[in-house]
Order: C-alpha cells, then sequence, then structure tokens
C-alpha cells in the first residue's frame, strides 16, 4: 500500500469539504475536541461537526436540552476552551459548525435554570417571556401544566411531599417559583394560585398545554418564529459565526417549527448564507423543498441510497417468509405502521390532537355553514387524518396557495383516511381538509385558520417520529438493517440505476448537501447494517443457522419470549458479531430499550417485569451457551469476505459521491455501535491516531479496520486535493457486470465498489466482466497500482481490495 502525500488543507472560508461528528458533553469537552483536531486534519476532514454546545439542562450526555442560549456549555469546558479549540482549528486551517436547536428548550430540574421559563411560571402570560413559549392559556388564563408529580396531586398533599422554602415551592428536587402575594396562603390553596398546575406525571399525555418535542415533557417548545425569541436564542451562535469560530449550522428537527422556510431564509439573511443543512426526514421520492434557503439535508435521505446497493431485492420474499414463520408478523410492514401510529395519536399525541379539536370546534362555531359538525367528528377525522399522512409534513404556508406537493400529501391522506369513514363524517372530512388547505376562507376567524394549518403541520411529525421510528421499526424485522430512521423496510435493495439518478438530482440541485452513513440516532451504526445488508444475499444459509440457533437454544427460551423480540436478538448478535458478541451489558441495555419501545408487552411508563426479565434471561443464557455462540461463529466467519466488501463499498461511495460527507465519530474504523445511548461511548483516539500513522508510513492494513481507515483516509484527501472534481460533474461509468457500481467525479477521480459479494460468488465471480473508464491513465490510490483508459477487467482492479479509488496520474 502506498500513502497518499496530503495536499495543503481545505480553506474554512469556502464551507465544509468534509466534516466529522464529534459528540460533546463532560466527558468529552471542547479541550478534548481539540486535542484530535491534528488526527483530523490529517484524516482529511475540513470542519468538525460539533454537537449543541449550548448550556444544557444539569448531566446532559447530548445537549439537545438547553437551558441557557447565552453561554456555551459548562460541561464542555465553557467560552475559554470554546476558544481554545476555535484557535487550534484555524491553527490547522479547519473550521467547525454546529448543532442548533431551535424548536425546544428544557423544563431542568431545578426549573429556575431555565430563567425564561422560570419567569413564565412566577409571572404567567404577563411574563416578558410569556410569548417565548406556545402555550394555550385558555380563556380563563389556565395554569400551565407540570406533570411531575409521582401521583395525584390529592395524595401529595396528605403525605406532605410539597413544602415552602421563602418564594419556592418545593417537590422532592423540583422547585417552582411562588407567583407573588401568595406565599402566605394555606398550602392547598397555594397550590391552585399558581400560573402552574402541579399534577401527576400521567396528565401529561391528555391535558398539557404546551407544545413539547414529540411527547417529552421535559422539552418545551419555543416560539422561535418570533423576531425576539430568533434573536434572543441565535444571538451567540451567530456572535461565534461572525467572528470566525463557527463557519456553518445543522439545523435540529425543522418541522417543529411554525414556519421552517421562514426560519431559514432569516437564518440565510443573518448569517449572509453560510453553509446551513437541515435534520429532515424525507419519505421515499419526496425531495426538500427547492425554496429553502439551505444546502440541503442532513442526509438520511443518501443513507437510504447507499446501504440499498448493497441490499439484494432477491431476498426480499424468502426473508418475508422467514420472518412471518417466526414471528407470526404480517407479511406487509403498512399494518404494523397504522396501528402504530393509531396508539401513539390515541395516547402519546392525544392532547396535541385534542388541541386541534378545540380549534376545529372554535372555528366552526363561528361559521354558521359548519357550525352542526361535532367535536366527535373532528376527533375522528383527525386521528385518520394524522395516521394515514404518509410524510413528516406537507409545508402549507398559511395566506399561501398550497403547493402541488402539499395538496397532493394532504389529498393522499384524505383518501386513505376516508376509508375508515361513514358518509357523515366524511362531510367532516372534506371541510377539515380545505380548512387545513387554506381553501376555506369566508366567515372565519383568519388567525385561527392559520393557526389550525401550522398545528396540523407540527403534530404529524411527532406521529411519523414515534408512531414509525420509535415502534414499528421495534415491532417488524425482516431485515433490521433496513429500520433506519429516513428508511423504509420495505424499501428493499437499490438498483445501481435508482442510485445513479439519486445521486445525479442531489448534484445538479444540492452539490452541497450533507451525507451519512451513521450519526447519533440511527438505530444502528452502518457497520451493523453492512452485515445485516449481506443476509439478502444468501436467505437460504440464514434461515438454516437462525433455524439451528433456535434448536440449540431451546431450553433457554421462556413461554413469555415472543417471536418478533427472539428474531431481534438472533439479527442483534450476528449483526454485531466480531470474533464475539458484544459485552453482555451492551446487549441487556440494547434488548431493554428495544422491547419497551414497541410496546408490545411493557413500557417505559408500565414496565412490565416479569417479560423483561424473561427476555434478559433468554440473552444471559445464549451468551454463556458456548454450543450456540461456535455456531454462530461459524456462520459470521463463513460471511467474512462478503462483509468486508460491503463495509468498504459504502464507505467509499458515501465518501465519494455529491454532497459533504460526514464522519460520525469513531467510524473510519469498523464500530459496531447500536441506537444511543451505544452509540456515544467513548472513542479510542489512541488506537485509531497509531493506525493511520502506520498506513501513512507504508504499513499494510491488518484487519479491517485498517481497511476502512484507508479507504476513509484517502477518499477524505482526494477531496481536500480535488475539490473541482467534487464541485464539478457526476458521470456513472458503464460496467459490464452489475456486482460492480462505477462512477467519476469531474474528470479526475473514479469510484469503483463490489456490491451484493455472496450472490458474486455464487456466480464464479468478476470473470471477464468490465468496467470502462475514461482516456489517460489512473491510479489506484488505495494500492499504488496504475492501470490504463477503456474496458478495464474488475478482477484486476479490485484484486487486492473490493473497492477502488482511481485518480489521474
Amino acid at each position: 500500500m502506498t500513502a497518499l502525500i496530503p495536499s495543503p488543507p481545505y480553506r474554512p472560508g469556502q464551507g465544509p469539504q468534509a466534516t466529522y461528528r464529534l459528540q460533546l458533553h463532560a466527558g468529552f469537552g471542547f479541550d478534548d475536541a481539540a486535542t484530535v483536531v491534528p488526527y483530523l486534519q490529517g484524516l482529511g476532514i475540513s470542519h468538525a461537526y460539533l454537537s449543541p454546545i449550548l448550556q444544557a439542562a444539569p448531566g446532559s450526555t447530548h445537549g439537545y436540552d438547553v437551558v441557557d442560549h447565552s453561554r456555551l456549555s459548562d460541561a464542555a469546558g465553557g467560552r475559554p476552551a470554546f476558544d481554545r479549540l476555535a484557535a487550534r482549528l484555524h491553527d490547522h486551517r479547519m473550521g467547525a459548525v454546529a448543532d442548533v436547536v431551535p424548536n425546544h428548550v428544557a423544563v431542568p430540574t431545578p426549573a429556575r435554570l431555565n430563567k425564561a421559563l422560570w419567569s413564565v411560571l412566577r409571572d404567567g402570560p404577563a411574563s416578558p417571556y410569556a410569548e417565548w413559549f406556545d402555550v394555550d392559556w385558555g380563556a380563563g388564563n389556565q395554569p400551565l401544566l407540570m406533570a411531575v408529580l409521582g401521583q395525584r396531586i390529592g395524595r401529595v398533599l396528605a403525605d406532605g411531599e410539597l413544602s415552602i422554602d421563602g418564594d419556592v415551592l418545593r417537590y422532592y428536587e423540583h422547585e417552582y417559583p411562588l407567583r407573588p402575594g401568595t406565599e402566605d396562603l394555606p398550602l392547598e390553596e397555594l397550590v391552585t394560585e399558581q400560573w402552574y398546575r402541579l399534577a401527576h406525571w400521567r396528565v401529561a399525555d391528555e391535558e398539557l398545554n404546551y407544545r413539547r418535542f414529540f411527547d417529552v415533557d421535559t422539552l418545551a417548545a419555543v416560539r422561535v418564529e418570533t423576531q425576539e425569541v430568533f434573536e434572543a436564542t441565535h444571538e451567540l451562535l451567530l456572535e461565534l459565526l461572525h467572528e470566525g469560530e463557527l463557519n456553518g449550522f445543522r439545523i435540529d428537527h425543522p418541522d417543529g417549527l411554525a414556519d421552517p422556510r421562514g426560519y431559514l431564509r432569516r437564518l440565510a439573511e443573518r448569517t449572509g448564507g453560510a453553509w446551513v443543512v437541515v435534520e429532515k426526514i424525507l419519505e421515499g421520492d419526496e425531495e426538500l423543498p427547492r425554496d429553502w434557503p439551505c444546502a440541503g439535508t442532513t442526509g438520511y435521505d443518501a443513507l437510504l441510497r447507499v446501504g440499498g446497493l448493497f441490499v439484494d431485492p432477491a431476498g426480499a420474499a424468502p426473508l418475508s417468509a422467514l420472518h412471518s414463520e417466526l414471528t407470526g408478523e404480517p407479511a406487509d410492514f403498512a399494518p404494523v405502521v397504522e396501528q402504530a401510529k393509531r396508539e401513539i395519536v390515541q395516547h402519546g399525541q392525544y392532547a396535541e390532537v385534542h388541541r386541534l379539536v378545540e380549534l376545529l370546534a372554535r372555528i366552526c362555531q363561528d361559521d354558521v355553514r359548519l357550525r352542526d359538525h361535532t367535536r366527535r367528528a373532528f376527533h375522528e377525522v383527525v386521528v385518520e387524518l394524522l395516521v394515514h399522512f404518509d410524510i413528516y409534513r406537507a409545508y402549507v404556508i398559511p395566506g399561501e396557495p398550497a403547493s402541488p406537493t402539499a395538496v397532493q400529501a394532504l389529498e393522499r391522506a384524505a383518501e386513505k383516511a376516508r376509508e375508515n369513514l361513514d358518509d357523515d363524517r366524511r362531510e367532516t372530512l372534506d371541510v377539515v381538509l380545505h380548512l387545513l388547505l387554506g381553501r376555506e376562507t369566508s366567515r372565519i376567524d383568519e388567525h385561527a385558520r392559520h393557526e389550525l394549518i401550522v398545528r396540523f403541520q407540527q403534530t404529524c411529525g411527532p406521529v411519523m417520529a414515534k408512531g414509525v421510528e420509535d415502534t414499528a421499526f421495534y415491532r417488524w424485522f425482516r431485515l433490521t438493517s433496513l429500520n433506519e430512521v429516513g428508511g423504509d423496510p420495505e424499501h428493499f435493495g437499490v438498483t445501481p440505476e435508482e442510485f445513479h439518478a439519486f445521486a445525479a438530482r442531489l448534484n445538479q440541485h444540492w452539490p452541497k448537501t450533507m451525507t451519512t452513513l451513521s450519526t447519533h440516532d440511527t438505530k444502528r451504526s452502518e457497520d451493523v447494517r453492512a452485515r445485516l445488508g449481506v443476509l439478502s444475499e444468501q436467505p437460504a444459509a440464514w434461515s438454516e443457522a437462525v433455524r439451528e440457533w433456535r434448536r440449540l437454544s431451546e431450553d433457554h427460551r421462556s413461554p413469555l419470549l415472543d417471536g418478533s423480540t427472539e428474531y431481534l436478538f438472533w439479527q442483534t448478535l450476528f449483526g454485531t458479531w466480531d470474533d464475539g458478541p458484544l459485552p453482555e451489558d451492551r446487549v441487556q441495555a440494547y434488548l431493554l430499550k428495544a422491547i419497551r419501545e414497541a410496546k408490545r408487552h411493557t413500557t417505559w411508563t408500565s414496565p412490565d417485569e416479569e417479560y423483561e426479565q424473561a427476555v434478559a434471561a433468554f440473552a444471559t443464557a445464549i451468551l454463556a451457551d458456548s454450543t450456540v455462540l461456535d455456531s454462530v461463529r461459524r456462520f459470521a466467519a463463513n460471511q467474512a469476505g462478503f462483509v468486508r466488501a460491503a463495509t468498504l463499498g459504502q464507505k467509499l461511495v458515501q465518501l465519494t459521491m455529491p454532497g459533504v460527507p460526514d464522519v460520525y465519530q469513531g467510524t473510519e474504523v469498523v464500530d459496531l455501535s447500536l441506537v444511543d445511548p451505544d452509540n456515544r461511548r467513548p472513542v479510542d483516539y489512541e488506537d485509531r491516531i497509531a493506525r493511520l500513522l502506520r498506513l501513512d508510513e507504508g504499513g499494510k492494513p491488518d484487519d479491517l479496520s485498517d481497511e476502512k481507515l484507508l479507504v476513509t483516509s484517502r477518499a477524505l484527501r482526494i477531496r481536500r486535493q480535488y475539490p473541482e472534481a467534487f464541485a464539478g460533474s457526476y458521470t456513472p461509468l458503464p460496467t459490464s457486470n452489475g456486482h460492480a457500481v462505477a462512477f467519476a467525479r469531474g474528470d479526475a477521480v473514479i469510484t469503483v465498489a463490489t456490491r451484493l459479494p455472496a450472490a458474486l460468488h455464487r456466480l464464479g465471480g468478476w470473470g471477464d466482466s468490465t468496467v470502462v473508464l475514461p482516456s489517460g491513465q489512473w491510479k489506484n490510490v488505495l494500492t499504488g497500482r496504475e492501470v490504463g483508459s477503456g474496458a478495464a477487467r474488475i478482477h484486476e482492479l479490485l484484486e487486492d481490495l473490493p473497492v477502488a479509488l482511481l485518480v489521474r496520474s
């Protein structure tokens, strides 16, 4: 192997060429990040991509629970440490982009840590911060619901669990301000005279009167659409950007905002058009709205296509049969999604649905033509629309004609909803649909109509996220690598033609969008998904293996253990296998989260200890059974070559396709991680630094991690060395064998990767298969081999590695 000589570093002012995601917290702060900057520069990274950097709630490990927008995270080292990180990056001619959380703030314990919230709790609608929060005070100024009590308020009072300390009301570690003038009241009267209502935690799902993030009561939404809130929550971030210490932003959950497009326009104006990407989940062929002034998404759309290249569509039917045999689940995913979304709408999002119903009732009560539609009818219609709405948001802008895409999305949901409604309710559905599309205008209060349009859209996203990602994905396991954020378990495989078309669209419309394979939100790391994708190529061998493991483990299986959970365990065991299983504590933590998210036998709020213990006991027994593990080891060993091709192939494709590639912390080598918090474990940078140094000194890769690091570093350095190529054209290259995917960037760089290697092996290998290279002499920077133009034999090109990265020599 020959090392590529690094070119001069990329200039941060040009925007990112490649980013590297760093999770910041008390255990890995700004100074820790500064220590790895030289390594990141050597890897080929242009910008450190930082998780939220503002002051978060105590003990936060992720930073999305901001409590103070005016200062940087104390746990990460505060402003002095951040300045040192920025200086270190500048010394290495690198930049930084940061995660921004515009949608919500934390409801911390104690609440005084959030001064805006504390003020609202104390002074109610009279607080100068009252307009910050999306609160439904009601006609009589109803108190803000604080659903934190472990039991009903009557029992809490009887048991003496509340106490007064000066002007503060205490409930264990919780503190709340007292409304001025109420300190001397008897306790029972005092609690009813506050601008907040302390309530049992279960009340929140039914009576919550402030908008929150999904179903998380401790994350209160803020109205960033107002100028005052935007300025206050973005002042420090914009200061850092204008001072050159930040160079761009990743925007968290824009679909939760009242006006995503308006927010992005304001941000673009205030930043002067800095690089901004949005965490937007695109469903199916959905595209990002072209009128959004941003660089693109955070890359889940790319993840779906890249991963799909390494999934064999021929495996869909046999794996479906095996899945139904082992679990009893339906062959189609759609009914699982519908049921899960229906549960979320009826329970976790009940308060939000109730608010929509009340808004509809108020609107129609004011118009005699619509007055005879009842609350019950509105409730049934809203439920059906939310259940059948198949994207995260329609982007209807109040006061503007709905776009064709928005109309199609709402009418598609209405058409499906109509099937579950009788004739009378269908009339109500027509009224609601017209209101949501802004078509019903006469005799109706414009403010209320606009509010309805926005609130409905703000509810669609949580129903999709909680119903699909966080419920249905944990119930249906035909091939778990497809159960990914932004993914579709029924989209089984992506052809080279489909991938090339997608990449060409990105290059034309969103050339600076982010691409990714792993994030802090992915259900499984890219390398786990690559391993699982190999199963699509050999469903018969997998079926035989699983049946053997089930036979060998029969004595470990409790009658309580259901087939879906057991099948998830077997896929997880193989997907994370690395000459042995993951440590048991990680496996157990994952399984516990998975079965609670599934919400079938146990939940976070109502855990079933007997069921959870049965699942844990099964996992413990398997992980201690050498006979079972030896069988898994043999099967995994037989897949090693195929796993190698998928692991390296998807990485090289992601790093060289159109867009700005992001490397999630640590994934430059093989990383077998599961859903958070497993994917936020500490990264061993000393090991990675030593590996890269050895490769740069001419050492040969010792294992798959070395090979992945070689591919990652060489691809990233090539991006830095040939920026004009990656800013130029995307050209698919003809191959005579569908097991190769190849494309050129500009006229200087070519990617060739093996896909579906197990199926290729059964066909006898490459044989005389060729890939047509453009004119000129080419050098494979991964191996140092030279190759000419024309029809190059693939088996010669990929003799040493299952991928090739060519540059003009």
